[in-house]
């Protein structure tokens, strides 16, 4: 029997508290609400909480990674791999510049992209692998450097969900040649519903992505406006409308003064659904190497029918009539119409990708959460097994 729901439990709801509010009244009152002092105060600290060169803050993590290729030099013709399981943006970037997105499987354990898949994709037209750190696990770096090496490529890491992930002591940013975060509304930490940052040890691409995030303006352009600053400005190319404003920043500030607190609780509520998960084989539970620390943005189970008695979507169903939200991270890319129609992808290309995104499903994982929380959705999970299992 479906127990009485007391109150909706959500996917996800981010952490704003009175730091975050204070930061955005401070912001609004000082008159300054663009791109200003305030995200360059939130380059330099996040650069430092990495302990990378340089940071440089954008509208979103899509515009990041577009902001990244720009700034190596893609262009038409080009390749680049990419796994088929990830958001739209890591595709869709790579057609912004005129190239192709060579989509490739991903592994069977942590579902990042798959280092044996990538080597057999390169073709001379290859410039470029995005790995995507998938759930905040990250993918098999050193292996992917060693190919990238061989074959003179960049590495462009999608690190959507790796703040703050650890690969082999090294913190995720300080890897590849240019690595994206994203700040959106569920991320590990926010700037306030949208926002992204690019972080590189080069200069000369962080001053390209600088450059090119407003319009193709000289770097400095947004100090026009004060004191010090000049009227002038000069365009050196086509560039975008991808700032980030101080409004954004601020709370951007506020929450990475609490990332470390916030990744603590994740790390917690995830240990907890381990032990209460741990003896169901209805459900398979998130794997993590030894190797590195996972950032658990997501905590994503993967549905064993046979042993349940019903599939993913049935299981959804039933924790929603619980007052449960849950979701699923991602539909492979080459299942999508534009991926089959466009560049001539077809269901059965990456089977691994494909049974795991018919079988997984993101359950709530957020600071906010407590618990009890944990503790409800543990016991609804083991209920509907009870009640549908053979």
């Amino acid at each position: 029997m479906t127990p009485t729901i007391t109150k909706f439990l959500p996917f996800n709801i981010p952490l704003i508290e009175k730091e975050e509010i204070d930061a955005a009244v401070e912001v609004l009152e000082s008159g300054w609400l663009t791109t200003g002092p305030k995200v360059q105060q939130f380059e330099e600290a996040f650069a430092a909480y990495l302990g990378v060169k340089h940071a440089v803050a954008v509208s979103a993590a899509t515009a990041a990674l577009h902001l990244a290729l720009d700034a190596i030099g893609l262009k038409d013709g080009d390749e680049v791999i990419i796994p088929t399981l990830t958001f739209a943006a890591t595709g869709n970037v790579v057609t912004y510049c005129g190239a192709r997105p060579v989509l490739v499987d991903c592994e069977p354990w942590h579902f990042t992209i798959d280092p044996g898949a990538v080597e057999r994709a390169i073709s001379p037209r290859t410039k470029v692998i995005i790995p995507v750190h998938f759930a905040g696990h990250p993918s098999e770096m050193d292996t992917l450097l060693h190919i990238a090496k061989r074959n003179n490529l960049k590495i462009i890491e999608d690190a959507a969900h790796a703040l703050p992930a650890r690969y082999d002591g090294r913190m995720v940013g300080t890897i590849g040649d240019i690595t994206c975060f994203s700040f959106y509304a569920n991320k590990t930490m926010t700037t306030g519903g949208e926002g992204g940052m690019a972080v590189t040890a080069s200069l000369e691409i962080a001053d390209r992505i600088r450059m090119m995030r407003l319009h193709g303006i000289t770097k400095d352009a947004w100090q026009r406006y004060t004191p010090t600053g000049s009227w002038r400005y000069e365009i050196l190319d086509a560039g975008y409308k991808y700032n980030l404003s101080d409004l954004s920043a601020a709370i951007g500030l506020a929450q990475l003064r609490k990332s470390s607190r916030m990744w603590n609780r994740r790390a917690e509520l995830a240990q907890r659904y381990n032990l209460a998960l741990a003896n169901c084989d209805a459900y398979q539970l998130p794997m993590v190497s030894p190797d590195v620390s996972h950032a658990w943005h997501l905590y994503i189970i993967v549905v064993n029918p046979i042993a349940l008695g019903i599939g993913r979507d049935q299981l959804m169903k039933e924790l929603r009539e619980r007052g449960i939200g849950s979701s699923v991270h991602f539909i492979p890319l080459h299942l999508h119409r534009y991926y089959q129609e466009f560049w001539g992808y077809a269901r059965g290309q990456f089977p691994v990708a494909e049974n795991y995104s018919e079988r997984c499903l993101s359950l709530p994982l957020f600071p906010r959460m407590s618990d009890d929380d944990v503790d409800r959705v543990a016991e609804a999970l083991l209920d509907i097994a009870h009640e549908f299992c053979a």
